[in-house]
């Protein structure tokens, strides 16, 4: 396949290797490159790459994503090294930090670095290796297309010659930029499809630095924060005495991290401007002068609690919404008629996101310029409120990215690293924020709690006529107006409502789809209990509506690819032989561009239900790197079991309830079913992964529950509607 090249100075800079010669090749292939395929959010979308041939061969791609444990560090360079047609072992990955001048937007969110990558990266590769093609071709007086590469050479199979890329590169250097050049056809892959181990693993395993909270530097300072101690409330006195005599400590002050102008653009993802900054030597002195702080608080607004949240949340699911999400057809007539109607509520709590590293990040401020370094999923967003922060133009504004211990969106923010900032510019010295687990789950941001009130309306023949999904989620209107099952019944009605809270919100791993797709999956698996379907077959008869004759234009799913998981899932899983001998549930589930279905078997033991095995079909096009796609995956999968069954965040007079794991119940490792996954071999461009299969596991798992115990659940976490599964 020829892929066309449009290039411009900032999507393509070359120059010579400063030392020894060589090839270095910057691509911002954002503004060259666009996808066929739809447009992703804004926010989300992460297109680039950077790699340097030196002269020995040897070759460095860039990783310029920030690396959340999705794998993009490794998976990135995949696609680059598998078109430059380089052996993965002569690779040499390594992390970027922010660079507009060379990358565009460096984001780690919505499962979409691959599928908007998928290209531009290829691209990239691509154009290297005509370039040292071209450097041999010339230097040996033959034609370039006489020539072809393999594993860093360049070969002349008509005279039997051949040269290493490093040999060639200060050559290629000097070349024009092809405007056209010819990607692999996808059968001739052998780097992509492989399994090939995360790049930082031995450092790792090793324990060697790569996370935020591994930063040292000379003449650091370790500072910690005290907020409100709830939402709605703010300092009112503060007595440090005590605190700034202990020893360690050199100093504690009021920090303001956030402007009028700032609270704007930041929006809810920053409770707390104001906070009080401990700052010393080592982390357990200033952890000791924190206790001894003397701080009175008062109230600013209301001091919310999870009662007032569901009592709020219930008033707008029976309020009709001004203007509807999405209208098909006559949804008030449907109902009026119908035979029968089943109505059903599903509600969820606020979930913290509990990433294994707190939040942390390092800020050396001086008067002309600033420099950080720590964790972020949006440095370039974060960097530009920084400037707004600090005063100071962005050019003079350096963040360095490590390796996150997790982030599921809490790190899309960047509030932390305003407070480090603002610290190092008052006490006027490098400072290493860190927060503790209870100031991590205090202070905010959260999934929002949620409710959904669907019905579906049958006519005396037991057939799907009207369908109707009411939503209202805290801060969130929680639809997604256009999803499944919209365009596969007549009559449609979507309407959503958003409740206003003093307390922060924003994404979870899969924003809003985390919770829907529970709801969804197991209503429509009572629906078709009603209707007297096997849940797979329903399923497949709205799908084939939905392709064949599809009600609206509008639609965000395709039908094939949706059935194909599901009848994937339906063969690997042998539901139709064990469905009514086993206890089996089934899901299926389309978010970030990604189709995926999935079996739970639940077996009794002593009367108490245990998850023996998940099956997992996954239609993400073409797998890139199989171990990492597996690891994304079961991870997802754990992750949504145990949220669904154990967690929930809660709140009274507007403190919550769960400051650390004692009381914020996360999943065991002997809880952890057997996974089985299964991907679609359909050569489609490669799609996201982080996120799409931690959505439908919660229902899948729901309808296995209730076919081992009889008892549907309706509200999560599980434990807490039925005891017995505790």
């Amino acid at each position: 396949m020829k892929t066309t090249i449009t290039l411009n100075r900032r999507s393509f800079l070359k120059v010579s290797a400063a030392a020894g010669g060589g090839l270095v090749l910057g691509f911002n292939w954002f503004a060259s490159c666009t996808s066929p395929a739809k447009a992703a959010p804004k926010e989300w979308s992460t297109i680039n790459a950077f790699l340097k041939i030196a002269d020995n061969g040897q070759v460095t791609i860039m990783a310029p994503n920030p690396e959340i444990g999705q794998g993009v560090k490794t998976s990135m360079p995949m696609i680059v090294a598998e078109e430059l047609d380089i052996a993965w072992e002569d690779v040499i990955v390594e992390q970027a930090g922010l660079d507009t001048e060379k990358y565009r937007r460096q984001v780690a969110g919505g499962s979409q670095s691959i599928r908007q990558g998928w290209k531009s990266l290829r691209t990239a590769g691509a154009t290297a290796r005509r370039m040292l093609m071209e450097a041999a071709a010339q230097q040996w007086g033959v034609p370039v297309e006489e020539c072809s590469t393999e594993a860093g050479k360049v070969l002349h199979a008509a005279s039997g010659r051949s040269v290493g890329y490093g040999e060639v590169a200060s050559l290629a250097a000097t070349l024009p930029v092809p405007e056209e050049v010819e990607l692999k056809d996808p059968k001739d892959f052998k780097i992509i499809g492989q399994d090939i181990r995360n790049v930082d693993s031995p450092k790792i395993v090793r324990g060697e630095p790569l996370f935020g909270i591994d930063i040292q530097r000379e003449g650091m300072l370790i500072a910690m924060t005290e907020h409100p101690p709830a939402f709605g409330m703010k300092l009112k006195s503060l007595d440090a005495s005590r605190a700034k005599a202990m020893p360690g400590i050199v100093d504690v002050r009021v920090i303001r991290s956030q402007t009028e102008e700032l609270n704007q653009r930041i929006g809810s993802s920053m409770t707390f401007p104001e906070v009080v900054a401990v700052v010393g030597r080592s982390t357990w002195e200033v952890m000791q002068a924190k206790k001894a702080l003397q701080i009175e608080w008062e109230a600013e607004g209301p001091l919310e609690s999870t009662e007032d949240h569901d009592a709020a949340l219930t008033r707008l699911l029976d309020t009709p919404a001004e203007e509807p999400a999405r209208k098909d057809g006559d949804p008030e007539g449907a109902f009026r008629r119908a035979a029968k109607i089943i109505e059903r509520v599903y509600e969820a709590p606020f979930l913290a996101h509990n990433t294994l590293e707190p939040m942390n990040f390092f800020a050396h401020v001086s008067a002309d310029k600033a420099e950080l370094e720590g964790p972020i999923q949006t440095p370039e967003r974060t960097r530009s409120l920084l400037a707004g922060l600090l005063g100071l133009p962005e050019e003079n504004i350096s963040i360095m990215l490590t390796r996150m211990g997790g982030g599921f969106g809490r790190r899309l923010y960047g509030d932390f690293a305003l407070e480090a900032a603002a610290i190092s510019k008052e006490v006027g010295a490098p400072v290493k924020l860190v927060y503790s687990r209870e100031d991590d789950m205090t202070k905010g941001t959260y999934r929002p709690a949620y409710k959904i009130r669907y019905r579906a309306a049958l006519d005396a023949d037991n057939r799907l006529i009207g369908f109707h999904l009411r939503g209202a989620g805290v801060k969130d209107s929680l639809i997604f107006a256009n999803r499944f099952p919209a365009g596969a019944v007549d009559n449609y009605l979507a309407e959503g409502h958003r409740l206003d809270s003093n307390i922060s919100t924003g994404a979870w791993r899969a924003p809003r789809s985390n919770f829907i797709a529970y709801a969804e999956q197991s209503f429509l698996d009572e629906v078709a209990e009603a209707m007297g379907k096997d849940p797979i077959d329903l399923r497949l008869e709205l799908l084939e509506r939905a392709k064949n004759n599809p009600v609206g234009d509008n639609n965000d799913y395709d039908p094939e690819r949706y059935a194909g998981v599901l009848r994937l899932v339906r063969e690997k899983s042998d539901w139709d032989r064990r469905k009514n001998e086993a206890h089996l549930g089934v899901s299926a589930y389309f978010c970030h561009n990604t189709y995926v279905a999935q079996v739970v078997q639940v077996a009794l033991h002593s009367e108490r239900p245990k998850i023996e095995k998940v099956w997992c079909a996954v239609d993400c096009g073409i797998v890139v790197n199989p171990l990492g796609a597996l690891n994304q995956i079961e991870g997802g999968i754990i992750d949504g079991i145990g949220h669904a069954m154990y967690s929930a965040l809660t709140f009274k007079n507007g403190a919550p309830e769960q400051k650390n794991f004692d009381r914020y119940r996360l999943i065991r490792i002997d809880e952890v079913p057997a996974i089985e996954t299964h991907f679609v071999q359909n050569g489609e461009d490669p799609t996201g992964l982080g996120e799409p299969t931690l959505p439908p596991i919660a229902a899948a798992l729901a309808n296995a529950l209730y076919r081992a115990t009889g008892t549907r659940l309706y509200r999560q976490p599980f434990t807490r509607e039925a005891p017995v599964l505790g």
